[in-house]
């Protein structure tokens, strides 16, 4: 049975998510404060965590970021009021891979859930190499030049979709529909929310220009050795 980490403080909310989770197969522990989820996390093998943004004694984003400074992988959706795209930013930025915005429809959770679950079940490729860079997807670990940088399991996902396919170009539509899959109600806009977290932790580790974008074109990485 696929074990759930819940942190939520809404007492209702926790309950009827609870409820809702483990008639649908899933185990879920609770916690009701950001320390207890971090110490949760830190501990124990999970394979979802939903996390609220507003926390007591830790917030969800830095329940996130710790957990994955630490080099925990497991999956992190956000649940959050919390509904500007610079605060989508920092969620992503904080290591999540996915966030919903209060209230929700319990439906759209569980497509996100499903979406998350169907790419964990497939089989993950050894080392891709190409420019200089590495990426390791199973770890989600980008290295360029001795410098390393962890990333979120969406922008993971496109970084090798773009090293597998060098060469070609793809535009935020393509990536949409390429990468989320049809049950999940969002938009090609949440692609280039991941696609700037992503070129912002290469550029962090000295890679500036391995993923180009053309006008009129998309996006691309060059085929061929870097310079």
């Amino acid at each position: 049975m696929p074990k759930l980490l819940l942190v939520e403080d809404d007492t209702d909310l926790s309950t009827h998510l609870c409820d809702l989770l483990e008639s649908h197969g899933w185990q879920v522990e609770k916690a009701d404060n950001g320390a207890d989820g971090l110490m949760l996390l830190r501990n124990f093998k999970y394979d979802f965590a939903l996390l609220d943004w507003n926390l007591p004694e830790l917030s969800g984003i830095e329940i996130c970021r710790k957990f994955r400074a630490d080099g925990g992988d497991t999956p992190v959706i956000f649940l959050t009021s919390k509904g500007e795209i610079e605060d989508k930013e920092c969620g992503l930025d904080a290591g999540g891979d996915d966030y919903l915005t209060k209230p929700f429809d319990v439906r759209e959770l569980l497509a996100r859930m499903r979406s998350v679950e169907r790419r964990r079940k497939q089989v993950v490729p050894g080392k891709l190499e190409i420019r200089g860079v590495t990426l390791d997807p199973k770890l989600r670990r980008v290295q360029f030049r001795e410098q390393e940088a962890q990333l979120t399991l969406k922008e993971c996902t496109i970084l090798e979709h773009l090293i597998q396919h060098a060469g070609s170009y793809f535009t935020s539509p393509q990536l949409f529909e390429a990468l989320w899959p049809s049950d999940v109600d969002s938009s090609e806009e949440t692609v280039r929310v991941h696609m700037k977290m992503l070129r912002g932790k290469l550029e962090k580790i000295g890679c500036t220009d391995l993923i180009k974008t053309v006008r009129g074109a998309g996006y691309i990485i060059e085929s061929g050795k870097s310079e």
